[in-house]
């Protein structure tokens, strides 16, 4: 899946979006394009655990169209 994160700004703010995913699936690919706010998961776990992680992480996202 594949998510817009507008206010990941920062390396500081990718590594809490990589931990707050990571919370949710250990197991996850993440891969973050920093410069672009975007961020693609692999999981079999379903986007909306992912999506209520991060908005309690602060980090509010747009899942974007594979």
């Amino acid at each position: 899946m594949n998510l817009h994160i507008e206010n990941m700004t920062c390396g500081g703010c990718a590594r809490s979006v990589t931990a707050a995913i990571k919370d949710v699936d250990p197991a996850a690919t993440v891969a973050i394009d920093l410069a672009g706010k975007r961020v693609h998961i692999e999981s079999a776990q379903p986007a909306e655990r992912f999506t209520a992680a991060l908005d309690d992480a602060g980090f509010p996202p747009q899942v974007e169209p594979a």
